[in-house]
């Protein structure tokens, strides 16, 4: 009995200090990340892109719409995103090898682990807090429309869940391919890159002729829009949520297994 006491007791203390760790190393992003203007920059380019593309030029905007609909801003997040998250991740390992602080993060009692999951939390924290002004879209529109409820709201919840997902994936995608170099600009062109592929490459390939007919639809599940815009219609499908969480965990998976072979060779 008081063995298994015992090993409970190991259990519960390694995972306090694993989340200990983590939460440590995720704070300590956030406070380098705010803590000069390129942070707040990328933050605001962000809503001003959104902002001038959704209420500037017509194409995009939502205000000549005869009803009320988001519709626009949830075919031009992503592509937004995908710039903005490479921006946000691209120093988060690069700088650590190129300093030559990973080194000395290694030496001491701090599984992978917990160094990828902090960064990686603290990089999607940060992706959350520039989504966040963005909720004022909906409710602008809702106060402006001549009746009430006339926003989707279920398709926009939905929505903005399916951007929640996306971010979420674009950060591990992002975070894995700055793994792989110390050189901040090749990680950002990298992992914008990297994100693209895997967000429109599916559906851009599914319309060659070669594959019309056939596996068209097969090949348009592999991508991150097909799911996104599933989630975008308002309908929470467990195959949509367990895409993204899979993509997500994949990637952090070979982001922690490239930390740890480095850690291996260092020593």
């Amino acid at each position: 009995m008081l063995s298994v006491i015992c090993y409970w007791l190991s259990v519960v203390g390694s995972k306090a200090l694993f989340l200990h760790h983590m939460w440590t190393l995720c704070t300590k992003e956030i406070r380098q990340f705010f803590s000069t203007l390129t942070g707040y920059l990328a933050i605001l380019l962000f809503l001003l892109l959104n902002g001038i593309f959704l209420f500037v030029f017509s194409s995009f905007n939502i205000l000549e719409y005869g009803y009320a609909t988001l519709e626009n801003f949830f075919i031009l997040a992503p592509f937004v995103l995908l710039v903005l998250i490479p921006a946000t991740t691209m120093r988060l390992l690069t700088d650590e090898w190129k300093t030559g602080t990973m080194e000395t993060l290694l030496t001491r009692p701090i599984s992978a682990h917990a160094i990828i999951i902090g960064k990686y939390l603290a990089s999607l924290i940060v992706i959350l807090l520039a989504l966040m002004p963005t909720l004022i879209y909906p409710i602008c529109l809702e106060l402006l429309a001549e009746n009430q409820h006339a926003l989707d709201m279920g398709a926009t919840i939905g929505a903005y869940l399916g951007l929640v997902f996306l971010c979420s994936s674009f950060a591990a995608i992002s975070l894995c391919i700055s793994s792989f170099t110390q050189n901040s600009i090749v990680a950002f062109l990298t992992g914008a890159s990297a994100c693209l592929i895997f967000y429109n490459g599916p559906e851009i390939i599914s319309e060659l002729p070669v594959f019309r007919g056939n596996i068209d639809y097969m090949l348009m599940q592999l991508g991150m829009q097909f799911h996104f815009r599933s989630m975008a219609k308002g309908v929470l499908d467990s195959r949509d949520l367990l895409y993204f969480i899979s993509v997500t965990a994949l990637f952090l998976f070979i982001t922690t297994k490239r930390l740890e072979a480095r850690q291996k060779a260092g020593k």
